[in-house]
Parts: structure tokens; sequence; C-alpha cells
């Protein structure tokens, strides 16, 4: 034999011999395999697999004890091996086994046409295996061919959706450019009828002015008459009530006349209304004065009230916390404004409050009265530099009383020529009210 035995033939003769040394008694099991004679079957076959093939191939007795019972089980295939003829149907595995396990003559070329018979089944599987697989990949090739040219006519769908959509955007985009045009061209045309406007405005004002500059010259007759008849009077010259009363006539219509051309408006805003603050929603404003004595005598404030034009400026939350600081922000501002609104009536001062913007969690609503100005602290300003703002904002000579207990506020307050009074004083001013 030219090489070992077929796997499945050796296989085939080991099964056999374990199953043979499992029947027989232990005294006639074989001295290599005794130890495997208590396995199980297949444990022994699987196990003592080597052994039992080495002791096959040097020991001829245990050979044939182990050809014995395949001979018993098919007697017709075990005499044509022994006679060296061999069924055509006969199963190649069968007659190798029988062939080792007997050893007749020519037994070797049995063995490798059972070789060749079970190599050629093998091909034949494999060629078999290899045209299922073939066959499959065709169908895979055919499925992915048909998902391919699914998957072709969705991506054309969609070419042709993204071209309509393009094609949409494109159109809107031009309908956007052409309003915008339009938009331009409107507000080109705006533009020049400002500018126009403009020059008219301007030469309306070139005009006034030209009217202005003559009343102003007649008004300037008007007081050198009255001057003049001022004069006479002073000299002893009799001028008559009727020729006075004339002129003073004329002065009036002449300014009269002034105010219409200038468009002037019936009152004039205060100092304090140009300084940038924060505002509450609803606010009352009125001018109002202030200025006065020592800042412990109790007649302080009334003396300061007294004083001709003078602005009251209040530096809200100090006195609020002084007076009565545990009631919330909201209540307080509305206790203090209230007060200062009669007392604003009482005297006729311009009244200011001030309140830090910073105490405000939102924009509040306050209902100034009449006669009290309410400001907040812009963001990143306190009440204290806004109450500076408003003492510089007045003219040089105004009387301006800042009421505040916080010394630095009363000290700037002196220093910009205000004076200051302690809240004290305002509460209990307040308080009698």
């Amino acid at each position: 034999m030219d090489g070992p035995l077929p796997e499945a033939v050796r296989q085939s003769v080991v099964e056999a011999a374990a199953e043979l040394i499992g029947a027989l008694p232990p005294d006639e099991v074989p001295m290599p395999l005794r130890r495997f004679a208590r396995f199980e079957r297949r444990k022994r076959a699987k196990l003592a697999g080597p052994p039992i093939a080495a002791l096959l191939e040097k020991d001829a007795g245990f050979r044939e004890r182990v050809a014995e019972p395949l001979r018993e089980a098919q007697p017709e295939l075990a005499e044509a091996v022994a006679g060296g003829g061999v069924p055509p149907a006969a199963d190649p595995v069968r007659v190798a086994a029988l062939a080792y396990l007997l050893r007749p003559g020519g037994w070797t070329g049995l063995v490798e046409a059972a070789r060749a018979e079970l190599e050629r089944s093998a091909s034949a599987s494999e060629e078999e295996a290899a045209e299922r697989r073939v066959a499959a990949l065709k169908e895979e090739l055919a499925a992915a061919r048909t998902a391919r040219a699914g998957e072709v006519d969705k991506l054309r769908a969609d070419l042709r959706d993204t071209k309509a959509e393009v094609a949409e955007l494109r159109r809107k985009l031009h309908e956007a450019r052409t309003r915008a045009r339009a938009a331009q061209e409107r507000a080109e045309a705006v533009a020049a009828e400002t500018g126009r406007e403009l020059a008219a405005a301007r030469e309306s004002s070139a005009a006034a002015d030209k009217e202005l500059r003559k009343l102003r010259a007649r008004a300037a007759q008007a007081e050198a008459a009255a001057e003049a008849a001022r004069r006479a009077a002073r000299e002893g010259r009799n001028v008559d009530d009727v020729r006075l009363r004339m002129l003073l006539d004329t002065l009036a219509d002449a300014a009269q006349g002034i105010r219409r051309e200038l468009a002037l408006p019936s009152t004039i805003g205060r100092p304090a209304d140009t300084v940038g603050a924060l505002e509450p929603d609803r606010l009352a404003h009125r001018a109002l004065p202030g200025r006065a004595l020592s800042d412990s005598d109790p007649q302080l404030l009334e003396r300061l009230l007294t004083l001709p034009q003078v602005h009251l400026v209040v530096d809200g939350y100090n006195v609020t916390k002084t007076g009565y600081g545990e009631l919330p922000l909201s209540d307080q501002r509305n206790r203090l404004v209230s007060g200062l609104g009669g007392l604003a009536a009482q005297t006729r001062a311009e009244v200011t409050c001030v309140f830090d913007g910073a105490e405000l969690d939102a924009p509040v609503a306050i209902g100034a009265p009449r006669g009290v100005r309410v400001l907040f602290s812009r963001p990143g300003q306190t009440a204290d530099e806004l109450i500076g703002d408003l003492v510089r904002a007045e003219p040089p000579g105004r009387a301006v009383v800042v009421v505040s207990a916080d010394r630095e506020v009363a000290d700037a307050a002196r220093r910009a020529g205000a004076r200051p009074a302690p809240s004290t004083l305002l509460l209990r001013r307040l308080g009698r009210s």
C-alpha cells in the first residue's frame, strides 16, 4: 500500500475494534487496550484510536478477531473480498475495511481502489458544492442587479426632484432680486424726495430767519421808541398815555410775531430734562426748585424750599431705606413719590426723585404725581452718578437742594454748588404733609 489508510477506512476499522474490546472479557482484551475497555463505545473509539490502529497493524490475531463480527454481519461481502472479487455496488469503505482486516491477496489494491473512489466522490461532492455556490452567487448577482436597478430608478427620481427644487429656488431667487431692485429704486426715489423736502425746509428756514431779523429790527425800533418815551418822561416832557400804550402794544405784537414765526413752545424745558437716565413707563414732569442752611436745623428744608426756582433732587432709596426700609422696594418707591407729589403741590418747587436702576429686576411703571420727575440710573451708572449729572446740568446761580444721608453724595453736591440736606429732614417734612 502506497500510503496510510483513507480516513474513512481507518475510522471504520477503529470503531469495529473499539466495539470488540468492549464486548470481550477483560482477560482477553489485549494488554495495551485494557484501560480503554471500560470506556463508553464512542469515547473508546476516540481516545483509543491510535493504540487500536497500531495494534491492528502489527497483531494479525487481533485483526482476525476484529474481522469476525464484520464477517458475520456481511458474510457475502466478506466472502467476495476474501476471494478477491468485489460486488460493483458495494460500499468502498466496507470493502477496504474488510480487505485491511482479512488481508487477502491483492488487498492493497482494494484499499487503493477504495481510496480512489472516495477521492472521486469527494471531488464530485466538491463540484456539486461549487455548483451550488455558483448558483447561489448567480442568484445574489441577479438580486443585486435588481436592487441596483431599483436604486438607480430611485436616484433618477431624486435627481428629477432635485432639479425641480433647484429650478424653483432659482425662480424664487430671481423674484427676490427683482423685489430687491424695486425696493432699492423706491429707496432712491424716497431719498431724492427727502432731499428735495430738506432743501425746501432749508429755504423756508432761511426765509424765517430773514423775517425774524426784520421782526427783531422792528422790535428794536419799538424798544428804542419806548426808551425815548421814557427818557422824555424823565426829562419832563409830557408824553400822553395813549402814545405810551401804543408803543407797549407794538412791543407785545412784535414778540408774539417772533414766537409765531419761530414756532416756539409755550413752555421751555428744564436743564434736568437733558440728563440721560432710564425713566419709568409713565412719568409726570413738572419744573420745581431748591437751596439752604445748617444740616441739623429743623427749619433748614423749609427755608430751602422757599428759594425762588429751587430744584429739589432726592436720593430715592437713601430716603426710603432711612424711613421705611422694611417695606418692599415697589412700596417704598410709591410711598416716597406720593409724598413728593404733595410737597411739590404745596411749595411749587421742581422735584426730581432718583432711584438706582441696579435695584430693578425689570422695567417698572410708576404713576408720578404732577410736578415730580422720577428717574432711574442707566445700566452701568449708579444713582449717585446720576444725581451728580443733574446738579452739573443746572446753570450757575440756580438753587439746587440734594436730599441724601450719604456723605459722599452730600460732599459731591456741595462741591458742585448745590446745598445738601439730610434724608431725615425730608422724612419729617413729608410726615407733616
